[in-house]
């Protein structure tokens, strides 16, 4: 057909097409010379993390079920009854310092100062330490009024403060162990502002210390109060509970060493002062003075049975910033012990690969990276590239049976085994950014952020009147946009395997990406209205 000029039309150009063939070209050409050998190197890293967190998950299986089946947890040896009569009979008490560092803790402030206070041991050889670092001065007021209400009930709580915030909870803890009313104190127990122990901690803890002389550490679990408030405390729950019943207990057990967790436990001072006392140099204080309390030949132990209760941040956004401080933490203090703990003469050569490589390296960094790089990046990429062959065992049964050794500590959270495992996946994009930092000394490797709690605010909420507010949107805040871009990149390789691929992939990516989709828009964890 001819125009009214007499020309034929010119034929349509299709720019989208254009594009994509483009693009696809592009891709052809980059894909075999520069993608495929990247890939298959990334893929043979990961794999050979994936063995050794494999290896390392299973040692720990086999001593955690030797341990279990001969009954020889090593806090059983010691006769703790005869201890306490003998404390009894002479009453040659030991002074014990009790500290609680505090930042602002509205919600809980009353719960550990009054669970400290109720300790049961003698008055004269007990202090109550409560280290307030708030900036809110009203808050202040409220705390030394708790204090002041003990102390008029018999108990000798001491409250202290600071002009500033210096080294965090270290410095804290640390200025608290210069007082003069310190140098009488034997022993230092530390619980965090919404740690609960029970009333007899100190007489099952103590004992231990007096009987070895050798013992720096006496570590109890802990016991969460709102583990049952919501999916992601539920989630929570299940790593945490592997590391005090399996990593805790191995280390305990086998190197008399494991990484104090930071509260619920009680030092010997002379141990404290003799590895250099509390350091400001990471934000997992708690490790560095653990790590170099090894280092100098003392021993711990840990007390499987003896709980202490607390609770676990309900808010992603308190449990983001906690996961970013014990990620990050440890692989800066693996970055700056390293070389110290090899040439260390005073510990063996075994217990020095079980804190280098064991608790350092495969737990706190190749943990972290095996799980995002090679579960959220490297295995979909091998879907767009075909040129990659991907080992089907080591893809499947090894993370199986490493995701089943953890879940086995938590049985009656078994049904919940799929979102434990997508929510893994998805911190990990935390963590191993945050274990990278650490290990780079990258901006916010020393970043601090006091975990916030609830306390029994959300039991309380039917009882007590609220006055209603019009909620503000804070859409910023409830939004991430990496794990928004993840999701992206796991729905865009599910598509690419529903269309050209012959298994089943697919569907762990969707999963996955509606995981990464759920976490991105802020729906998960209690959403506190503000």
């Amino acid at each position: 057909m001819r125009n009214s000029g007499g020309l034929e039309p010119e034929p349509e150009v299709n720019l989208y097409d254009d594009t994509g063939r483009s693009l696809s070209q592009a891709w052809d050409r980059i894909r075999v010379p520069i993608i495929v050998p990247i890939l298959r190197f990334a893929l043979y890293v990961c794999i050979a993390m994936s063995v050794m967190r494999f290896i390392e998950r299973v040692y720990m299986a086999i001593v955690i079920g030797c341990v279990k089946c001969l009954g020889r947890k090593r806090y059983t040896k010691y006769n703790l009854d005869a201890i306490k009569e003998d404390l009894e009979q002479n009453r040659n008490y030991p002074m014990v310092l009790v500290q609680i560092p505090m930042f602002n803790e509205k919600e809980v402030y009353k719960l550990s100062i009054g669970a400290a206070c109720g300790l049961s041991w003698p008055s004269d050889r007990l202090i109550v330490q409560v280290l307030d670092d708030s900036t809110n001065e009203v808050l202040r007021a409220l705390v030394e009024l708790e204090c002041q209400r003990w102390i008029e009930k018999g108990v000798n709580v001491k409250y202290e403060t600071r002009n500033n915030r210096n080294g965090y909870k270290a410095g804290a803890l640390r200025d608290g162990l210069k007082k003069p009313y310190v140098e009488d104190c034997e022993f230092v127990v530390i619980f965090d502002a919404d740690y609960q122990p029970e009333v007899l901690f100190l007489w099952r803890t103590v004992p231990y210390l007096l009987e070895n002389p050798e013992l720096a550490l006496v570590q109890a679990r802990w016991k969460f109060v709102n583990a049952n408030e919501c999916l992601m405390t539920r989630l929570q729950e299940m790593p945490l509970d592997y590391h005090f019943s399996v990593e805790q207990e191995v280390g305990s057990s086998t190197c008399s060493f494991f990484g104090f967790n930071g509260t619920a436990g009680v030092w010997r001072i002379q141990a404290v002062s003799d590895a250099g006392g509390w350091k400001d140099r990471t934000t997992v204080e708690d490790m560095d003075l653990a790590v170099r309390a090894s280092v100098k030949g003392w021993k711990f132990i840990f007390v499987g049975d003896l709980s202490v209760k607390n609770e676990l941040p309900s808010t992603f956004k308190a449990y983001r910033f906690q996961q970013h401080r014990w990620s990050c933490g440890p692989a800066n203090l693996f970055r700056k012990m390293f070389k110290e703990i090899l040439l260390c003469e005073r510990v063996g050569i075994w217990k020095k690969f079980h804190v280098i490589y064991a608790f350092s390296f495969v737990r706190k960094i190749v943990a972290h990276w095996v799980t995002f790089f090679f579960y959220c990046i490297v295995i979909p990429a091998t879907i767009l590239v075909p040129e990659v062959h991907l080992p089907k065992p080591i893809a499947v049964y090894l993370p199986a049976t490493i995701t089943l050794l953890n879940a086995a500590s938590t049985p009656r959270s078994l049904h919940l085994l799929v979102f434990w495992i997508l929510f893994e996946n998805v911190m990990s994009l935390h963590r191993s950014k945050a274990a990278i930092i650490g290990l780079l000394e990258a901006s916010r490797v020393n970043e601090w952020i006091v975990t916030e709690k609830l306390g029994n605010a959300l039991k309380q909420k039917y009882s007590i009147p609220k006055v209603s507010k019009r909620p503000r949107s804070r859409i910023a805040e409830r939004i991430h946009f990496l794990e928004l871009i993840m999701g992206m990149y796991m729905l865009h390789c599910a598509f690419y395997n529903m269309i050209f691929a012959n298994d089943h992939f697919f569907i762990y990516l969707l999963l996955q990406a509606g995981a990464f989709f759920i976490i991105g828009l802020g729906y998960i964890g209690t959403i506190v209205s503000t």
